[in-house]
């Protein structure tokens, strides 16, 4: 059974549409909605098919699937805001990019957090930098009850966290901190996302804010690096230094928050009409 995770917090006329990661959950967003919403934003945080479910829900979608959540919730926040912003996680950060490049009179700027188009950080075993392999082993039906159970660090340098974390995860509570590993077949859907985001980045035109743990866990610095390289639109780099792949929860989340509102809020001035005295 799907329960919903979503959360909304209305405030003024600017919006960003929050996107959680494959196998997470909006909580992991929730803490950057909440800064990004002080500093006077409309957030929404979609929660993508298929997830905080089973196992067995999520491997019912396709990255198709994950991305029409992104587009449907971005253009129910368009009817109520002048302009919108778009920030994920991991493969959040992939949809915020696709959803940039297709839709680009949608976007007016993109916080790509810790993106991921290859499982290459340091905690990474060598089966999980074999799984551009996956979607072959998809099509051919091997795998489908197998996953790469999550590792510690689990993405978090704060240990207490970190410790909360996985408790909740392994505890089965998977709205709350998601599934504790990510299935052979799901991965295979994020290959084919990725290989796909990876095509469309020059289509990338809306200002980009990229933010990336140097020592990432997960994902190494060559993702951020391949994104500033080939989208087309103006960049800022954020390395932050004190936090591993799960940057919107670590120790650095409030530098992330501040900067992230900083960044919008400067397109959105920059963006904001003259008013002619009549």
């Amino acid at each position: 059974m799907n329960h919903s995770a979503e959360f909304q917090f209305e405030g003024g006329r600017d919006g960003v549409l929050l996107i959680h990661g494959l196998t997470g959950t909006p909580t992991e967003m929730r803490m950057v909605g909440k800064g990004l919403n002080r500093a006077g934003f409309t957030v929404v945080g979609v929660q993508l098919a298929g997830h905080c479910g089973s196992e067995d829900d999520l491997l019912a979608t396709t990255w198709e699937d994950w991305y029409a959540s992104v587009e449907a919730a971005a253009n129910d926040l368009r009817g109520r805001v002048d302009r919108v912003f778009v920030a994920g996680l991991s493969m959040g950060a992939l949809l915020a990019l696709r959803l940039a490049a297709v839709r680009p009179g949608w976007i007016d700027g993109v916080g790509v957090y810790g993106a991921t188009f290859r499982y290459d950080g340091w905690s990474i075993g060598w089966t999980g930098r074999l799984s551009f392999l996956l979607p072959i082993f998809k099509r051919l039906g091997i795998g489908r009850q197998r996953s790469f159970i999550e590792q510690p660090p689990y993405g978090i340098r704060d240990e207490r966290l970190r410790a909360q974390v996985s408790a909740a995860m392994f505890a089965g509570d998977s709205e709350a901190a998601g599934l504790p590993g990510n299935p052979w077949h799901a991965l295979a859907e994020m290959v084919k996302l990725s290989r796909d985001v990876r095509r469309r980045l020059p289509d990338v035109l809306a200002p980009c804010f990229i933010a990336h743990a140097a020592d990432d866990d997960v994902a190494s610095v060559a993702n951020a690096d391949l994104v500033a390289r080939r989208v087309r639109g103006p960049i800022e780099m954020l390395l932050l230094a004190d936090s591993y792949h799960m940057i919107t929860i670590d120790r650095e989340r409030r530098t992330l928050i501040e900067r992230s509102a900083d960044f919008f809020g400067r397109i959105a001035r920059d963006a904001r009409p003259v008013r002619i005295a009549a």
